[in-house]
Formats: C-alpha cells, sequence, structure tokens
C-alpha cells in the first residue's frame, strides 16, 4: 500500500508538502461478469432488497434501475466509513442517469438506501428485479453484474479535487511562467484520482461540485471502465458525496449525486 510518488523536477521542492495530504481510500476493482448473490458488493444484477421492502421509484412513479452496492464488510476498514453494512445507489435513465442540476441532494430520480444488518439468506430477499421497462439511457447494463473486490490504497491532492486549491492556492501553477500548463500535465499524469474507489480524492473531467464551505467526504467514486461496458457519457465517472457528520450517524439521506463527462 506504501505510496510511491513521481513529481516532475519542478515540483520536488514541494514534495513533502505534497505527503502531508496524503490519505488512505479503498480501491474498488472490477471481477468478470457473472451470477453474483445478493449480498455481494456489485456493479449492477440483482441488488439486496428484503422481501418487506418496495423497490425504489421516483415521485412520478417511474422504477430507478440499480447500479451498484457496497457491503462494508467485505472491504478494509477505513473510519469514518461503516464497517459492515451495504449501501445502495439506484438511477433514473432519463438523459442525465437521474442527476438533478438544480439539487444534487434531491433523491427523487436517484436514490441511496443503507441496511445496517445484512441478512445473508435469500429466501428472506427479493429473488427477481420488478419488470421494469426498457431503458433510455444509463451508464451501465443493469442486467449484467459484476462483483467488486477491494484494497486499501494511498494518494495525494490531486488537482482534480477543490482541497488541493485549499491547500496550495487556486494560482500554484502560475509561478512556473511560460511552463505553467506543461508541469500541470506532468503533475496531472503523476497523480491520478481515477478508478473506483471508497474515500480519498475525487476525480472530475470537469469541474467539483462541492462547496469548500460545506466539506463533503467521496462516499463512492464509480468510472468508466470498459471492462464493464460502463460509461458515463463520454469517458466520464460518477460520485455520490457526503457530510462527514451524516457518514458517522449512518445517514445517507442527504447524499451528493454528480457525474461529468468530456
Amino acid at each position: 500500500m506504501e505510496l510511491t510518488l513521481h513529481l516532475p523536477p519542478a515540483l520536488e521542492p514541494f514534495r513533502e508538502k505534497l505527503l502531508q495530504t496524503k490519505r488512505t481510500f479503498i480501491r474498488a476493482t472490477a471481477g468478470k461478469s457473472r451470477n453474483t448473490l445478493p449480498w455481494e458488493s456489485k456493479v449492477g444484477g440483482q441488488p439486496y432488497l428484503p422481501k418487506d421492502q418496495a423497490w425504489p421509484v421516483a415521485s412520478d412513479g417511474r422504477g430507478l434501475f440499480f447500479l451498484a452496492q457496497l457491503n462494508f464488510a467485505e472491504m478494509p476498514p477505513l473510519p469514518p466509513f461503516p464497517t459492515q453494512g451495504i449501501v445502495q445507489f439506484f438511477i433514473l435513465d432519463d438523459d442525465l442517469y437521474g442527476m438533478n442540476f438544480d439539487d444534487g441532494e434531491q433523491q427523487d430520480t436517484f436514490r441511496v438506501l443503507y441496511h445496517p444488518e445484512v441478512m445473508e439468506n435469500e429466501a428472506a430477499l427479493q429473488s427477481a428485479m420488478p419488470m421494469l421497462r426498457d431503458f433510455e439511457e444509463l451508464p451501465h447494463h443493469p442486467d449484467e453484474s459484476y462483483c467488486l473486490e477491494f484494497s486499501l490504497a494511498e494518494e495525494v491532492a490531486a488537482i482534480t479535487d477543490y482541497q488541493f486549491d485549499q491547500i496550495f492556492g487556486p494560482d500554484f501553477f502560475r509561478q512556473f511562467g511560460e511552463k505553467e500548463w506543461d508541469i500541470m500535465d506532468e503533475f496531472g499524469k503523476a497523480v491520478r484520482p481515477q478508478g473506483h474507489k471508497i474515500g480519498g480524492y475525487a476525480y472530475f473531467t470537469q469541474d467539483d461540485p462541492r462547496r469548500p464551505a460545506d466539506p463533503m467526504l467521496l462516499l463512492f467514486q464509480l468510472d468508466s471502465d470498459e471492462r464493464m461496458d460502463l460509461m458515463w457519457g463520454d469517458m466520464g465517472v460518477g460520485h455520490f458525496f457526503i457530510r462527514e457528520k451524516d457518514l458517522v450517524a449512518r445517514d445517507f439521506s442527504r447524499v451528493l449525486y454528480d457525474w461529468d463527462c468530456l
């Protein structure tokens, strides 16, 4: 898990300051498509849902599509994230994949569910997804299931995450004059927060939607992934963010959902 940091020569004087931003996160890696158990961490397929729990729907009655779920008992521990329970993500199949530009925390066209106690008893769980309509727009194939495996890793602040500007200042790279953009590009290649992850620094193809005055943790980053034929628009990335106090309270009702693409 030890971090190896290859910096362009111009940034070597800032190595120690960068290492002070080091964080541990949980890397998620997708396996091959296969039949999965209802309680496994996965993208697509049959979600964990007790028989007495209704399938998530939007306010107009349209059923939401299961995107992914995280079983925290399958991961290495990383405070303040749970050590057990399942967090699930459902989205609508409209042209924005259920994202609300005006209020990214309004859980109507997307939904985040938390099951604190997990029953590993298929007889007590729903065994088939409801007959949802043919979907219009989704980043994934909801009828295909890809299990997720987890490992701990470390990283430093990336320029795509708003916290980089908080630490180094928004004009950090201007000090390099005419080499500003070249050095920024080299740093972006050296410190890459892409991929599927829980915690750590976020990757964006556009802008970070979080506000410094209202910090939020990266609950789940689901990146485009050819292995799963998963694509957010044009090589984009999906995010779910949560405030630390809500995460500690296991309150997933105010999660911010966002995705962007090139």
